[in-house]
């Protein structure tokens, strides 16, 4: 399991900083501005729990592939698709019913950390 968690927290960061530049040069002339700090939101996102899986991943190995480790890493990889896919989307499409998904995402945000901090007071 660390592997993939380093794997995919290294891929996704490696998208989000290239999402962020597709924003900031590609779409900042085509979208409204509150469409591009919508997006913006999405890129902020992706790469703070781009990083939270790299950090999921060397907790995985230091722990021993911990159940509750694993499944911090998958709802964090779940918050990463949906929330900030969601985001994306939106401020693309402007079809503002994709925000109705956004939160689906926070939420796995919030369930992944909580299983961290739990992970952590029981292994640490």
């Amino acid at each position: 399991m660390a592997k993939i968690f380093l794997f995919s927290g290294s891929a996704a960061a490696f998208l989000g900083v290239a999402l962020g530049a597709f924003g900031a040069h590609a779409l900042k002339s085509k979208l409204a501005a509150e469409m591009l700090a919508i997006y913006q939101t999405g890129v902020h996102y992706h790469l703070v729990h781009a990083l939270g899986l790299i950090l999921v991943g060397i907790l995985a190995e230091r722990t021993g592939n911990s159940a509750l480790v694993s499944w911090a890493g998958w709802l964090l990889l779940a918050g990463i698709i949906i929330f900030s896919g969601s985001l994306y989307a939106l401020s693309i499409s402007g079809v503002r019913a994709l925000g109705a998904i956004t939160p689906i995402g926070g939420l796995s945000f919030l369930a992944g950390w909580a299983l961290l901090a739990v992970a952590a007071l029981r292994q640490f």
